[in-house]
């Protein structure tokens, strides 16, 4: 998938024709204020993986107890090597 960056003001100058591109042509825009990604325009069939749906599939899953007790540990160590990304929302 391609992804191409773009001022906002850019994006609402031709946001029809960028919809079409996302659209037709599987673009992904990176819509960028102040020299800073501020959101993205994406296909609707663009796979997300959230939090909440790796929840559910796992909840669906039926792990072998070694292979639970191993994942569980590889969890809990990367939740303590992994940073919380800062909220660009403030």
């Amino acid at each position: 998938m391609k992804k191409t960056s773009i001022t906002v003001t850019e994006a609402a100058r031709n946001f029809a024709d960028c919809v079409n591109r996302v659209h037709y042509q599987n673009v992904t825009f990176v819509l960028v204020k102040n020299g800073e990604p501020f959101a993205r325009l994406v296909p609707d069939g663009e796979k997300v993986c959230a939090g909440r749906d790796l929840a559910e599939a796992l909840s669906r899953t039926d792990l072998p107890e070694n292979e639970a007790r191993t994942w569980r540990r590889d969890l809990r160590t990367a939740r303590r090597r992994l940073k919380t990304p800062p909220n660009r929302w403030r």
